[in-house]
């Protein structure tokens, strides 16, 4: 806008002028736009941009575009199919690494974790079932501090004892519980204490202040046991599956390839064309004058 403007509204008029490279310059800077704007939305960029002016238009283009050359129109067509397959399969490209790298490290990281971790909750639902009385009213044998506690409410007592014992935030093993060891720490981050019953796994349970409700915690921890294993196998059987299709996914082609390949031979063949016109041009401009030329052969007889 040109400064010093005292209109509040102004309208902006791009005037194109039909026959001349004006629609060549456009061209241009759409790709260039579009190059831009890829950059800025993290899309798959192409590799190269380049830019145009007036004095980079060869006088074969510009003759082409101001006679009506076919020539310049369809290679104008081609620049941008050409450039839009391109970036269609720089981006299949950029996902077919990205499900390779899937398919060889991912997936097979993931299976082999979730096999272990279903091992695991197995062996430790195994190792509560076999510490639990069958009589849901019988209140599991804790043990805290080599102290083996029978009865709900002292063994309550007893956690919160071994809280306002503690000297350290590091983890302190304080006992057992249904056939799991309980590690007792404070941690510093949510300022509450937390104990990890430990099997083959590891489960963390927060601390509150009531005696009833940290036996009631531990108890419900343990009681996700089954549930945690089943989604782990759920997520087990839909990552082999995942792993299958990524396999077949990576071995499909670019689907536009043979496409490509016929408009870049085509785009070949029409810059050829332009390029032997502007090699003519060249060879007309660099032909001597006659005169000059005879001027030339004069001068050189005189000074023999």
């Amino acid at each position: 806008m040109r400064q010093g403007n005292k209109n509040k509204k102004v309208d902006i008029i791009r005037y194109v002028t039909e026959g001349t490279f004006d629609a060549y310059l456009y061209q241009m800077i759409e790709n260039k736009q579009k190059f831009i704007s890829q950059i800025m939305t993290s899309k798959s960029p192409a590799r190269t941009v380049e830019d145009i002016d007036e004095t980079a238009l060869s006088y074969a283009e510009i003759k082409a575009l101001a006679t009506g050359n076919p020539h310049i129109k369809e290679k104008m067509d081609l620049d941008i199919q050409v450039s839009k397959l391109q970036l269609l399969k720089q981006s299949f490209l950029s996902q077919k690494y990205d499900m390779e790298d899937k398919v060889t490290k991912q997936y097979p990281r993931e299976i082999k974790d979730l096999t272990e971790k279903i091992a695991d909750y197995e062996a430790d639902i195994a190792l509560v079932k076999a510490h639990t009385p069958s009589d849901r009213e019988i209140f599991p044998v804790m043990q805290i501090k080599e102290i083996s506690y029978d009865d709900k409410q002292e063994a309550g007592k007893a956690i919160i004892t071994a809280c306002k014992e503690m000297k350290s935030p590091d983890p302190e093993l304080i006992g057992a519980y249904r056939g799991l060891s309980m590690e007792l720490y404070y941690n510093t981050f949510s300022k509450e204490f937390v104990i990890n019953l430990k099997g083959k796994m590891k489960h963390q349970v927060s601390l509150g202040t009531d005696i009833h409700g940290n036996i009631t915690r531990l108890d419900n921890a343990i009681a996700k046991f089954e549930d945690n294993l089943l989604r782990c196998r759920e997520r087990l059987e839909t990552t082999k599956v995942q792993l299958e299709t990524a396999k077949q996914e990576v071995e499909k082609p670019f689907q536009q390839e043979e496409e490509l390949k016929e408009k870049v031979a085509r785009l070949g063949e029409l810059n050829a064309l332009l390029d032997m016109d502007k090699k003519d041009s060249t060879l007309l401009d660099a032909e001597p004058d006659e005169g000059v030329e005879e001027k030339e052969k004069s001068s050189q007889v005189l000074e023999r």
